[in-house]
């Protein structure tokens, strides 16, 4: 069973759509189940992400935690948006069913591919940040091998 601000943000999603032009953009996906997420950033001068949108290609969880996520970065840091983890998208949902998991695992991959692309972009480089994955059905494989 979903929460109440899982529903919430399902049924009302937050910062839907494209930013023109955005400073860094990033998709990623999960073979596995379908779900494809973007997230756009515009972030200022000063490194402060001014506006985020989203457009997410999958089940309720994956638009939720998209949702989430966006909330989460908004007004934010390019630092702190980093430390945007799968479970931080979790608890501020107050949870998902174990097999939605790997939707909050989406959003987080999608916010750091975008902060890669930011960083790409500008020709910087973001202490902590890490090539993204584009497929985390990958990266669950192998935690199930395991």
């Amino acid at each position: 069973m979903y929460s109440e601000k899982v529903m919430d943000h399902f049924e009302h999603p937050r910062n839907v759509g494209e930013i023109e032009g955005a400073s860094g953009v990033g998709t990623v996906g999960n073979a596995k189940c379908g779900d494809i997420m973007r997230i756009y950033l515009d972030i200022d001068d000063g490194g402060i992400i001014r506006d985020v949108k989203f457009k997410t290609f999958g089940c309720g969880a994956a638009v939720a935690t998209s949702s989430m996520a966006t909330e989460l970065v908004k007004g934010k840091s390019v630092k702190e948006a980093l430390a945007v983890t799968n479970r931080a998208v979790l608890e501020a949902l107050d949870g998902l069913p174990s097999q939605k998991i790997h939707c909050s695992m989406l959003a987080e991959e999608a916010i750091q591919a975008a902060l890669w692309d930011y960083a790409e972009k500008h020709g910087i480089k973001i202490d902590g940040l890490e090539k993204p994955k584009t497929d985390i059905g990958e990266q669950e494989q192998q935690e199930e091998e395991y």
